[in-house]
């Protein structure tokens, strides 16, 4: 097994989100099944690299499983996995063996917090961040911890949240078989008004766990950086609502080799989406973190016209739609990019 990455605060990370689906499907499919959500269809497991500056981030991988695979199965995480470095430019992609080489994180819920998963990660240089199932072991930590090891929760934008505090608890709890160097972060925050109650929570509030491997001093503001980083996985269910706008939400083939096929077709659309808004609309926010419903309308169903005169290409646009000076521009970026 590789050993822990020593890194610097300074250096980039790319952050690999895991997520899995429901897919319903409404007529007989193969190996369509029931699901844990007493529902019928498909299970996949996905993985996008987090966008954050624009509306869907990049697949990197999906994983077609029938409807009832298991949320926290290791083997479809670490083959997931191998697809998504698998995908990524050889710059990007980890070396083990290079301490200093790129950094990359998986994150996902605690569906992906298995030891198989974790000493994947580690074994391919990647870091992990993975929610811990809050257990009789976790509200005990909850219950020992100082007043004063609390510290307040972050916002992205530096400031604190009202009414959550974060502690590290990792001399607390028995991680012997995790990969060395694993740190459990606890989080207790007042639920939103109207919020549902459950037995886990302690003293009338929310508590939340996640596992990470990354040193200390790695990432800004210390344990409340982490936690705030491992909270910002939430984005990857926008990245799935998308994918499902982009045809995800219903796979239309009998077959499962066809199904399969029309979920791959999906993510490249997705990255084609995600691309086009990285390269050409990144300073335009309306069109940059517009859902993709919107984008449409206002990008890519437009009528327009390639016309070519004097040697040259021209976009012939409606003058009169709004975005049309915008999408003149961005045509002109699009060209530049690939010549």
């Amino acid at each position: 097994m590789g050993g822990r990455r020593r890194t610097g605060p300074d250096a980039a990370e790319l952050r690999l989100d895991f997520d899995a689906t429901i897919t319903i499907a409404h007529s007989e499919k193969a190996n369509a099944a029931a699901t844990w959500k007493h529902t019928f269809g498909f299970h996949p497991l996905l993985c996008f690299l987090d966008r954050p500056e624009i509306a869907a981030g990049e697949a990197l991988a999906g994983l077609l499983r029938p409807g009832n695979a298991g949320s926290n199965t290791a083997a479809d995480h670490i083959a997931v996995l191998d697809m998504a470095i698998a995908a990524l430019p050889d710059a990007a992609r980890p070396r083990p063996a290079e301490p200093n080489g790129p950094r990359l994180l998986a994150r996902s819920d605690s569906a992906g917090a298995t030891h198989a998963f974790a000493a994947a990660c580690r074994d391919r240089g990647v870091g992990y961040s993975f929610g811990f199932p809050v257990d009789a072991r976790v509200q005990g930590a909850v219950e020992v911890i100082p007043a004063s090891c609390w510290h307040p929760a972050i916002e992205t934008d530096g400031r604190l949240r009202d009414g959550a505090w974060v502690a590290e608890a990792t001399g607390l709890l028995d991680l012997a078989n995790w990969p060395e160097g694993s740190r459990l972060i606890l989080r207790k925050e007042r639920p939103h008004p109207g919020a549902q109650l459950s037995f886990r929570d302690v003293d009338g509030l929310r508590v939340t766990a996640f596992l990470t491997d990354t040193n200390p001093g790695v990432i800004k503001g210390q344990v409340a950086g982490l936690e705030l980083r491992h909270r910002q996985h939430a984005r990857v269910e926008d990245r799935i609502r998308q994918a499902k706008a982009t045809g995800l939400r219903n796979l239309p083939c009998r077959a499962w080799d066809e199904n399969a096929a029309w979920l791959q077709a999906v993510l490249v659309a997705t990255d084609l989406i995600a691309w086009t808004k990285l390269l050409c609309f990144a300073a335009v926010p309306s069109l940059a973190t517009c859902e993709v419903a919107a984008f449409r309308y206002r990008v890519l169903h437009v009528a327009a016209q390639l016309v070519r005169t004097s040697r040259q290409l021209h976009l012939r646009i409606d003058r009169t739609w709004r975005w049309a000076k915008t999408i003149a521009a961005a045509f002109t970026k699009l060209r530049a990019a690939f010549s």
